[in-house]
């Protein structure tokens, strides 16, 4: 494809516009190529982003321009995609709340494409048929690598995370970030909002107590070099987490691809655990996918 083209997505008429354009520099990744890869992926990405109000990255001009959050749907949006709106207190913008889409279909996904919405965020929890949210029903720890600490040392850690989650029943599910970590989430339900902060940040203090030298579960950036910051943190029901099989805007068009545990315990160098959009779709194709959550299980007290 180039230029531009008129498609016809689950009957609704779609305009795809600057198709020759490339937004990842270093390969000459088009934006032709960001629609057919989600367009590919689209039956496992849907089931992780369905009932979550998304939160767009954008880079019109490619990986290196400008990007920009969206929370609030766009004005020129057509009127068949679906949105809920969401309060937002503390909103860097004072807003009260954000009308966020919500990806329920094969036809919003290339529509969100074709913006380069290179990324998208979702929380840990959903939304009701009429914009109800739900308790969280995933519980995720966000394991970031202060330098020189790389994915080989948050695959130790997340080692660490599976004992302590399967000891206490739960069945975890682990993928890259795409960028430069690992991402450790297990299907959960509980009784409050606070609960999941509640508990990771529990497993996190732990394992920084038993590997002192390895974990860390404060912010400080003073404390993190060379270790896995455990961001418990990113099960505040305010934040969002890159969603399984989102492209990521790195120099390369990575993924946040879910793996499997033994793949976790064999990595030994950073490329180990690096996959690129045809890999992804590749994977998928031979694996299906990795990141099928089963049912939820109580979180323990």
């Amino acid at each position: 494809m180039a230029g531009d083209a008129v498609v016809r997505v689950e009957g609704r008429l779609l305009k795809l516009t600057n198709l020759d354009k490339v937004l990842y520099p270093e390969v000459g990744f088009t934006k032709a190529e960001v629609i057919d890869y989600y367009t590919r992926i689209a039956p496992v990405l849907l089931p992780h982003v369905r009932d979550r109000p998304v939160t767009l990255r954008r880079y019109p001009n490619g990986v290196e321009g400008k990007s920009f959050f969206e929370k609030n749907v766009p004005s020129h949006a057509p009127e068949w995609v679906r949105t809920v709106r969401v309060e937002t207190p503390g909103s860097s913008r004072g807003a009260e709340f954000a009308d966020f889409v919500v990806v329920d279909g094969l036809a919003t996904v290339v529509w969100l494409a074709n913006l380069a919405a290179l990324e998208l965020h979702v929380p840990q929890w959903t939304v009701g048929p009429r914009g109800g949210r739900h308790s969280p029903d995933l519980v995720v720890f966000d394991l970031d690598p202060g330098e020189p600490a790389t994915v080989v040392e948050c695959c130790r850690v997340a080692c660490r995370v599976r004992e302590v989650l399967v000891a206490d029943g739960l069945v975890p599910l682990v993928k890259t970030s795409g960028s430069k970590g690992l991402q450790v989430y297990a299907s959960v339900s509980v009784s409050s909002a606070e609960r999941t902060s509640e508990y990771a940040k529990g497993v996190a203090q732990r394992l920084a107590g038993e590997v002192p030298g390895e974990v860390v579960w404060r912010m400080a950036k003073a404390e993190r070099t060379g270790k896995v910051l455990i961001d418990w943190s990113q099960n505040n029901p305010a934040k969002t987490t890159v969603a399984p099989y989102s492209l990521r805007a790195r120099a390369r068009p990575s993924v946040s691809a879910p793996v499997r545990w033994d793949e976790v315990e064999g990595c030994r160098v950073v490329e180990d655990l690096v996959f690129l959009a045809d890999e992804v779709r590749e994977r998928v194709e031979s694996e299906g996918d990795l990141f099928a959550v089963g049912d939820p299980v109580p979180l323990p007290r």
